[in-house]
């Protein structure tokens, strides 16, 4: 297939989806260097592919729903038709993308068939039927084109500026300089049966502080209320750990530029998790309802250290819901002496 003069890269919604998703865009620069490829994503995760240096800009598409939408599927139109592309890759799998493109005039878009949008596409690509890690998947659409598949790193370049901001969001929250600190992630977009308990999370603060090392707590702003149920359960430990709650308060890059500077992450399967792996922080991943098998942290580079992964054997799991309907043992049998042996400063 020949080379696309302009590639415009339509991106998954999720930042954990988004991360896994990173091999796909090198492999694109790899077949094809002398393509411009642009991402179009939602404004949640464009910040992540502005730190892929294959990346050479970005579209931050409308997210507006409900009554909202069609203003913003408008708008998103435009956007991409004022990028005169003559290719788009859609990665999401919906009819919505693909009208998009189609209405943008793009004279290429490809993407995996189904959900009815066959004719809105020049080239359809057959769905894999079987797949073991999300990564695989995207990168069907890779092999799909034609192109050869590379490694499955997923590293990003963190901006000096973000770690300036980092730097001194901490020295303001109260992070010694030069203290050693961990960072947890205890939210989860998808549902409550993936947090690890906060109680254990806060006895996991209680075992660092033995060792002289803080906890800093990040999340978005739908995770202020565990991140805050932790902090308050830590302080309540005979030996109040010292608890720092940045959650809502870091944008994507500065996020990032935290997580590369702590000692190590430990979080629930999440978007935190998987950009704590892209930035080659060491990450301690927490596994319940979930499948690791499909969705565990990519390294960012070949030297990078493997993420280490925490998960029971009980016969519910992966069940893939997002409360459970019992007693939540995937979860509650990890305790917070196993996180701190595998975590292991």
């Amino acid at each position: 297939m020949p080379s696309p003069s302009r590639l415009v890269v339509l991106a998954p919604n999720w930042l954990g989806d988004a991360v896994m998703a990173l091999p796909l865009l090198t492999d694109l620069h790899r077949a094809w260097p002398n393509t411009e490829i642009v991402v179009a994503a939602r404004q949640s995760v464009a910040p992540l592919f502005a730190m892929l240096p294959v990346v050479a800009g970005t579209i931050v598409f409308d997210g507006g729903g409900g009554r909202h939408a069609i203003a913003a599927a408008t708008r998103n139109v435009a956007l991409l038709r004022s990028g005169n592309f003559d290719a788009a890759l859609l990665l999401p799998n919906s009819l919505l993308v693909a009208w998009l493109a189609w209405s943008a005039g793009i004279t290429q878009r490809w993407g995996f068939a189904g959900d009815g949008r066959g004719p809105l596409l020049t080239k359809a690509i057959a769905r894999p039927r079987t797949y073991g890690h999300q990564v695989e998947y995207y990168q069907g659409l890779v092999s799909g084109l034609g192109l050869a598949v590379g490694d499955r790193y997923a590293g990003v370049v963190v901006p000096d500026a973000a770690r300036v901001r980092a730097a001194a969001l901490l020295h303001e929250a109260g992070v010694r300089d030069g203290q050693r600190f961990v960072v947890f992630a205890p939210g989860a977009a998808y549902g409550r049966a993936k947090q690890w308990l906060p109680a254990r999370f806060a006895e996991l603060a209680f075992l660092l502080a033995h060792d002289g090392v803080a906890t800093v707590l990040v999340g978005a702003s739908g995770d202020t209320r565990v991140c805050d149920e932790v902090a308050r359960l830590a302080r309540r430990q005979p030996e109040p750990a010292v608890i720092i709650d940045l959650s809502g308060r870091t944008d994507l890059a500065t996020l990032a530029a935290v997580l590369s500077m702590a000692a190590a992450a430990v979080s629930n399967d999440s978007g935190a998790m998987h950009l704590a792996a892209a930035v080659g922080a060491r990450v301690t991943a927490i596994f319940g309802p979930t499948d690791e098998r499909k969705t565990s942290p990519l390294t960012a580079t070949a030297s990078a250290q493997p993420p280490r992964l925490v998960a029971t054997a009980v016969w519910c799991r992966p069940c893939m819901l997002r409360e459970c309907p019992i007693d939540h043992r995937c979860m509650s049998g990890i305790s917070a002496q196993q996180v701190q042996q595998v975590t292991a400063l």
